[in-house]
C-alpha cells in the first residue's frame, strides 16, 4: 500500500526548495489537496503543475492522479483507525509519559514501514535469499547491531551467514563475494559512507544485493539491485536510532520469516535441532 504522507516525510530531507513547500503543504492540508487539482495546488505552493508531477513520480507515483487517489485512500483508513498524533518528549514528561510516546513512536514507525514495504519486492528478496550461497551482512553502529541480530537468526536454520564488527573485514568481504552470494546493507539513511563502499564492492563482485534503508533516494539504495524500506518516528533524541532500529529490525523479521515459510518443515526441524536447552537451576 503506497501511503502518499508517509512517504513524503521520509523523503522531505532530500527534497528540493520548491518540493520541501508543496510537500508541506500537502502534509499540513492533506483533505483539501485530496480534492484540489493539480492546477490549485501548483498555485497555493507557488510551484508549477510539472514540479509537483516529478514529486509524484519521485514518490512511486504515476502521476497526481494517482498520487491523489492514495491520498484519499490514506486518509479513509487513518479515519477508521483514529492515529493520534504523539508529542514530542518534553523535559517536564513523567516516566509513565515517556513509556507511552516511546512507545508509541515505535508503533508507528512499524505502522509506517508496513506501508513502504512493497510485497512483490519482499518476495523477490526472499527468492534471492533462497538462491544465495552465502548471505553477507552489512552495518556500523546500530545498523550493525540489527545485522548481528540476522546473523543469529539465520544461522539457527543452517545459512552461511557472516558479519564483522570491523568494517574493513566488512570491505574485504564484500570485495571477495561471488555472484552466487547476497549481500545485505543496512543503514537507515542510506548516506553513511562505509556502507556506499561495500555498496560499490558488492556491484563491482557481480554479486546481488538488497538495501534496507529509508524510503528515498539515496547512495546506498542506488548502488543496489532491490530495495526495502523502513520509516521511523524518531523523537528528540535522534541520536539513539531508536525507532529507526525497531524498523530494521522488523524488516529483517519479515525477511527470515519469508525464507523459513519457504521451507517449513525443514526450518521447523533446523530450529529444533539449534535450539540451546537451559538445564533448571536449583534454590
Amino acid at each position: 500500500m503506497k501511503m502518499p504522507t508517509i512517504r513524503l516525510r521520509e523523503y522531505l530531507n532530500q527534497a528540493s526548495v520548491t518540493e520541501k513547500s508543496i510537500i508541506d503543504y500537502i502534509l499540513l492540508n492533506p483533505e483539501s489537496v485530496s480534492r484540489m487539482t493539480i492546477h490549485k495546488l501548483a498555485e497555493l505552493t507557488y510551484s508549477s503543475a510539472s514540479s509537483i508531477i516529478r514529486l509524484c513520480k519521485k514518490n512511486g507515483y504515476d502521476g497526481f492522479k494517482e498520487f491523489s487517489k492514495a491520498l484519499v485512500y490514506e486518509l479513509a483508513a487513518r479515519k477508521a483507525h483514529q492515529v493520534k498524533p504523539v508529542d514530542e518528549i518534553t523535559r517536564s514528561d513523567s516516566t509513565q509519559e515517556i513509556i507511552d510516546k516511546v512507545t508509541q513512536k515505535n508503533i508507528l514507525s512499524l505502522e509506517d514501514t508496513k506501508n513502504l514495504l512493497d510485497a512483490e519486492e519482499v518476495k523477490r528478496c526472499v527468492d534471492l535469499l533462497h538462491r544465495s550461497e552465502i548471505l553477507c551482512l552489512f552495518g556500523i553502529g546500530s545498523s550493525l547491531l540489527v545485522a548481528k541480530d540476522a546473523q543469529l537468526k539465520f544461522l539457527r536454520i543452517n545459512k552461511k551467514t557472516y558479519v564483522s564488527d570491523d568494517w574493513h573485514t566488512q570491505l574485504l568481504t564484500a570485495t571477495n563475494m561471488s555472484p552466487n552470494d547476497l549481500g545485505i546493507i543496512i543503514s537507515y539513511s542510506g548516506q553513511t559512507h562505509e556502507m556506499i563502499e561495500c555498496a560499490k564492492a558488492i556491484r563491482e563482485a557481480g554479486a546481488e544485493s538488497i538495501s534496507i534503508t529509508r524510503f528515498g533516494n539515496n547512495p546506498v539504495k542506488s548502488l543496489c539491485k532491490h530495495h526495502l524500506y523502513v520509516a521511523a518516528n524518531e523523537s528528540l533524541f535522534r541520536s539513539g536510532a531508536m525507532s529507526s532500529r525497531i524498523s530494521l529490525l522488523n524488516v529483517i523479521d519479515i525477511l527470515y520469516t519469508g525464507y523459513n515459510n519457504r521451507q517449513y518443515d525443514k526450518s521447523l526441524e533446523l530450529l529444533a535441532k539449534t535450539h540451546i536447552r537451559k538445564e533448571p537451576t536449583l534454590d
